[in-house]
């Protein structure tokens, strides 16, 4: 808990010092609302804070609605088993190379341009549309609800086997009730119930999104948590103190839509209940929504891989132009012009992604160990304090981090690079590897401890190896997020440590579709080969024990 919420704790109040005028660092000790007033004269505030709004509480509603809709219509389903494999390993792209991908798609020169010109369009030449960055942020919205659509799936999973979900729709089908209706009514519930705190961590992140915002999103003006980036990288300290003015706002905006999604649930629910008590079957309703459902799905899965396609054909690509579906041709200069500085920058990115997630490992573990030595699961509460790091925007109390370091004299660097991903890597891997381990059979170390085994040794000698593909699974997790945290990186780092995500992000204004290209792959690699190292080695270790391939 102190490795998850001292940062947390520490960044807030290095936000909120600086807020009301005190950074010594700038010489400047005062307490003032001088900040806030000059926070409110910037002219673009009031379409920043739209934007952060809309955008991330459209993406929320869009992603948990196209989520439902599959569950409902077709959980169960070959459809459904054949899209669950497709999305879930999409749940490890980092979400720079679904954005860019997304813009190579969509973009008035993209590969769907390409591939409906000029017979369907009429187009020689890129339309003067703007697409990508548009001012509402209709791009940036749908690029979100395209990635947060895989993570709820899996948490959907994971509380289906909670929810005793098929005896449920036996149940209700067998009183005439329609697949989606039965399933809203009977299952839903449950379900939601048990993914609600996932689901204000996909709004919080919504809201507050720096890396795909500066990919996707308008940039006159930018969402807040963009702007607050920028005047957080001014050369006068003293803009240091209206980022951090804009960073609290930001916390409050994300406040104000949590407990405003809080309120639409409470009314919700009284819909749903008189929705309930009023017994219509609803089988009509299967003809319009299980249609939607698989719409979404494929939707989700359309964007992300053929934006990483997009990616890998800029990345070999020569001459392209316009309307042409396919480069004349492919070459691999653009991966020996660019490779050095992104086998350099790989290299950084793996030391800090391994060290992070070891560390979460141990921490994780250990908890998880102390749960069981003592049979107490966490409460509640401390599943929440859990989820307090992702809940809370990052770019509210990363700025006051950034400031406490180098008021403590700790300057950029690696080191703290590696604390500030840690502070998200760890909700993560102890949140995928909690079930699995608190499911392990016991009985296994009862006959452990019998033949005279001690705790430890149980621990070391029987339940890690049997929990070997758990382990690594969430390692491959710890490692995914890692390698997508671009704030983290670029405040606590001070821009001088470049991992894949920054380096690519920064490429997003030169506009080098190609140096993208090499840079999107390259990090999408990167998380994609822990996982799958995360399914080869327990089957190389295992290959002789069936039982333990499970």
């Amino acid at each position: 808990m102190l490795a998850m919420l001292g940062p947390v704790a520490a960044g807030l109040a290095g936000t909120l010092l600086p807020a009301f005028g005190y950074l010594p660092a700038a010489g400047i000790s005062g307490f003032s609302l001088a900040p806030f007033v000059d926070l409110f004269d910037w002219p673009g505030l009031g379409q920043a804070m739209r934007l952060s709004v809309t955008t991330g509480l459209f993406a929320t509603a869009l992603a948990l609605a196209g989520v439902t809709l599959l569950f409902a219509g077709w959980s169960g389903t070959r459809a459904f088993c054949a899209l669950e494999r497709l999305l879930s390993p999409l749940l490890s792209v980092p979400h720079a190379a679904m954005a860019f991908g997304l813009a190579f798609l969509i973009a008035p020169s993209g590969w769907v341009a390409r591939g409906l010109s000029p017979w369907a369009t009429g187009w020689e030449r890129p339309p003067d549309i703007l697409i990508v960055q548009d001012s509402l942020g209709i791009t940036m919205t749908l690029g979100l609800v395209a990635k947060e659509m895989p993570f709820l799936l899996l948490m959907g999973l994971a509380a289906m086997g909670q929810s005793d979900a098929a005896r449920r729709m036996r149940v209700v089908q067998a009183a005439g009730y329609g697949r989606v209706t039965g399933w809203l009514k009977a299952v839903f519930p449950s379900i939601y119930a048990q993914i609600r705190l996932p689901v204000y961590v996909v709004l919080a992140y919504s809201m507050s999104v720096v890396d795909v915002a500066l990919i996707l999103g308008p940039s006159t003006p930018s969402p807040l948590s963009v702007q607050i980036v920028r005047w957080m990288s001014d050369p006068d300290l003293s803009m240091r103190l209206v980022a951090s003015a804009g960073a609290l706002l930001q916390l409050g905006l994300v406040i104000g839509a949590l407990a405003l999604w809080r309120a639409g649930e409470a009314l919700v629910a009284v819909l749903g209940r008189r929705w309930v008590m009023r017994g219509g079957r609803g089988r009509a309703a299967d003809r319009l929504f299980r249609p939607l459902g698989v719409f979404a799905g494929s939707f989700s899965a359309a964007v992300i891989l053929g934006g990483l396609a997009c990616l890998a054909v800029w990345s070999f690509a020569g001459f392209w132009g316009f309307p042409d579906a396919l480069p004349q041709g492919f070459t691999a200069q653009n991966w020996m012009r660019h490779g050095p500085s992104a086998w350099e920058a790989t290299g950084i990115t793996a030391l800090v992604a391994l060290i992070a997630t070891g560390i979460a490992l141990l921490l994780s573990v250990g908890c998880l160990e102390a749960e069981y030595r003592r049979g107490r699961a966490i409460s509640p509460t401390g599943l929440w304090l859990v989820y307090l790091p992702l809940l809370v925007p990052q770019i509210a109390f990363l700025p006051g981090l950034q400031t406490l370091l180098l008021i403590l004299g700790y300057g950029a660097g690696t080191g703290p690079v590696i604390i500030g991903h840690l502070v998200f890597v760890l909700p993560y891997v102890f949140l995928s590897l909690g079930d699995t381990w608190r499911a392990w059979d016991q009985r296994a170390g009862i006959v452990a401890r019998a033949l005279g085994a001690s705790p430890l040794g149980v621990l070391v000698r029987v339940r890690l190896p049997m929990l070997t593909r758990p382990l690594l699974t969430a390692a491959a997790v710890g490692i995914a997020v890692s390698v997508g945290q671009y704030l983290p990186t670029l405040l606590i780092g001070g821009g001088r440590v470049s991992t894949l995500t920054t380096e690519a992000v920064a490429l997003a204004s030169g506009g080098d579709r190609r140096a993208i290209g090499v840079f999107g792959v390259a990090q999408t690699l990167a998380v994609m080969v822990p996982f799958a190292a995360a399914l080869l080695i327990p089957a190389v270790l295992w290959r002789n024990r069936r039982g333990m391939h499970g």
